[in-house]
């Protein structure tokens, strides 16, 4: 009986050790890719190539991604705090999660309303650099995997940075520099300060909402937006 059970144990034992060694790699090769993106522009994001992906299945041959990364020093700074404005004005004060929008968003839900989102900016990058669209638990535990390893490894400045530079701004348009000029032929450092609430205004629903041709509800909600950046005190409410 001893001697049948040995074999089993050394083969649980053997099993452990290959899981501990698959994690250990997945850490590892996460985290070494964070840390290098910290300091590179990201080629491309998650998002871009499963839009991409999407349009070669559904036989759109004239589709193609317009995305040119550009440093934050090349972005009007009416565009970072306009965006913290509409999605995320806590962030420069979170560690990547608002626990209280999160909480109320749960409590609204136990009250029969539809669940609505709650991320921050920081989750949105995450998931947009490394992830995949729709609702999942498995995907929201890597995002907030994800969010953790930007929070420790990134300074906000940079998480805002690439957010800016791989959001989607119109179906294939990504970043900053692509929907300044695509909507307002322009470089994104020209952007004004409606421009820059017009694009933020659209990030709900970037494919179905334009920020060169705004509907009533974009344009009320870059009005609020506008509103909000004052109030926030303009973009020296941002981390430096």
């Amino acid at each position: 009986m001893a001697a049948s059970s040995a074999p089993r144990r050394r083969g649980w034992r053997r099993a452990w050790r290959a899981l501990a060694l698959a994690v250990g790699c997945w850490l590892a090769l996460t985290w070494l890719a964070v840390l290098l993106l910290r300091f590179v522009p990201p080629p491309t994001s998650a998002f871009m190539l499963e839009r991409r992906l999407a349009a070669a299945r559904s036989g759109e041959r004239n589709f193609s991604t317009k995305y040119h990364w550009v440093p934050w020093s090349q972005v009007s700074p009416e565009l970072p705090i306009a965006l913290v404005a509409a999605e995320d004005q806590k962030f420069p004060n979170h560690h990547g999660f608002d626990v209280q929008a999160i909480e109320s968003a749960l409590e609204d839900a136990d009250e029969g309303e539809r669940l609505r989102g709650a991320s921050t900016i920081s989750q949105q990058t995450a998931k947009n650099l490394f992830l995949w669209g729709g609702r999942s638990f498995l995907r929201k535990g890597l995002e907030a995997y994800f969010t953790v390893l930007l929070e420790l490894t990134w300074p906000k400045r940079r998480i805002l940075e690439v957010y800016l530079n791989i959001a989607e701004f119109g179906d294939g348009i990504y970043g900053a520099d692509a929907a300044a000029r695509e909507f307002f032929r322009k470089p994104p450092a020209a952007l004004s300060a409606h421009e820059a609430a017009l694009l933020a205004a659209v990030l709900p629903n970037p494919r179905k909402l334009h920020a060169d041709r705004p509907s009533a509800y974009v344009l009320r909600r870059a009005d609020w937006i506008e509103r909000q950046v004052r109030q926030l005190g303009g973009p020296a409410y941002l981390p430096r």
